[in-house]
């Protein structure tokens, strides 16, 4: 069977996962500046769990984002390293995708709307519909604020048709409240894991150098005069 090592550190709540012989093992780290100093060894106590070493695996999936800068480079820089020295391939997993992975989870198939806090005022969000058994993208992953977004679906079908994935920090405004269905919940490699093995199984494992982090911002923070707009506009 198919074993897949999968980290997820899009947020501030890092993951670990190893699925292997039909069982998942999971830990989670809270804190960004955690992830680095913790996340090897939550790797290496995973696979004493599972049983297995890291040779064992087929390959390493990884959240490539969107999400936080630091957090984003950490994973590919790990996973780089463990891949590499190892000789396996990785299985980059759209942080986004995650999420509708976890909401497919409690739910049933349908379109679901992810959405993760960007900071300064702006959301990461993107579109997947579930059918058939298989993931298709129907909006990539993007940068808006809140009302571009809402904005964007208005015109493509029913609101109330859509399921919306909502990460920590983040609510629906006041006039959908009850009206459609939310689902809270954040990226994590346990849907890292899964994602990653249709991936594997499919064929679509890459070099360990591919590794490559999914940006959508080049800026990562507000100057000082920017903060005060901010602040006096809300």
């Amino acid at each position: 069977m198919t074993r897949i090592l999968a980290i997820e550190t899009s947020t501030e709540l890092a993951s670990a996962a190893v699925l292997a012989d039909g069982q998942i093992f999971t830990r989670e780290l809270s804190g960004v500046q955690t992830h680095s100093q913790g996340i090897l060894p939550t790797i290496q106590s995973l696979l004493a769990e599972a049983g297995i070493a890291l040779a064992d695996c087929d390959a390493i999936a990884f959240g490539c984002g969107p999400g936080a800068f630091t957090g984003i480079r950490t994973a590919c820089g790990i996973v780089q390293g463990l891949a590499y020295g190892a000789g396996l391939p990785v299985l980059p997993v759209v942080s986004l995708q995650a999420m509708a992975q976890a909401a497919l989870e409690q739910t049933a198939e349908g379109e679901f709307v992810c959405i993760l806090d960007a900071r300064m005022s702006e959301v990461y969000w993107a579109q997947y519909r579930f059918t058939d058994a298989h993931w298709e993208t129907v909006s990539e992953p993007a940068l808006a604020s809140m009302d571009e977004v809402f904005a964007s679906l208005s015109g493509v079908m029913m609101l109330r048709d859509l399921r919306f994935v909502l990460g920590n920090g983040l609510a629906l405004p006041e006039a959908l409240v009850g009206n459609v269905t939310s689902i809270h919940c954040m990226p994590h490699a346990k849907q890292v894991a899964t994602l990653g093995r249709t991936a594997f199984d499919a064929g679509n494992g890459q070099a360990a150098e591919l590794a490559q982090p999914l940006y959508l911002r080049n800026k990562i923070a507000l100057t000082t005069a920017e903060r005060a707009q901010v602040k006096a506009s809300g």
